[in-house]
């Protein structure tokens, strides 16, 4: 198995190895031509496509943006990311259907040993994100590693989700915990 294939499986990965590297850099590039471009304009739809190969036709991502690879983040219909969005994304991110990201949020996939003797290696875990259908984030919300967002959920602006949320609540803090129901 390449380190490649480790970190999208949310195995341990050398994130120093060469595969690793280059995907970045390759990331980097898309993500340069990304970000000089403006929604409306004729190059942002073909420059979003490159970037994210997996982000359906009618998502819009708002510049500036920032990603590590691009190739592991999914955008369903009607995805809404508003500007300075972060995603990590060597574990994979799925945002559902018509789900809003407000302005500055943080979606961080990779996940290093709690133990110090192991945190020397240049190893890690990426663990995948999974954001429902028709959710909204509000602005500067950080999502950690290997957390699933339910259908219908929002997260007030500022929120910090350490652990999985069902659908239809309302959720808030640092940590984010459940304020109420929506249904």
């Amino acid at each position: 198995m390449t380190e490649l294939e480790k970190m999208a499986a949310g195995a341990p990965y050398c994130f120093t190895d060469a595969g690793i590297l280059e995907s970045c850099r390759r990331g980097r590039e898309r993500l340069d031509r990304f970000n000089a471009t403006r929604p409306g304009e004729a190059a942002y739809g073909e420059a979003l496509a490159e970037l994210l190969p997996r982000a359906a036709g009618s998502a819009m991502v708002v510049p500036p943006f920032y990603c590590e690879h691009g190739t592991a983040v999914e955008l369903g219909e009607g995805v809404f990311v508003n500007a300075r969005c972060t995603m990590l994304d060597g574990g994979g991110i799925r945002i559902g259907a018509r789900t809003k990201i407000g302005p500055d949020c943080k979606f961080y996939t990779p996940q290093h040993p709690t133990d110090y003797l192991e945190r020397r290696k240049p190893e890690e875990r990426a663990l995948r994100i999974e954001i429902g259908a028709d959710c909204w984030l509000g602005g500067n919300v950080t999502v950690c590693p290997g957390v699933r967002i339910g259908d219908r959920t929002i997260v007030a602006a500022g929120s910090v989700v350490t652990r999985d949320l069902p659908d239809d609540v309302l959720a808030a803090g640092n940590p984010a915990v459940i304020k109420r129901q929506l249904k």
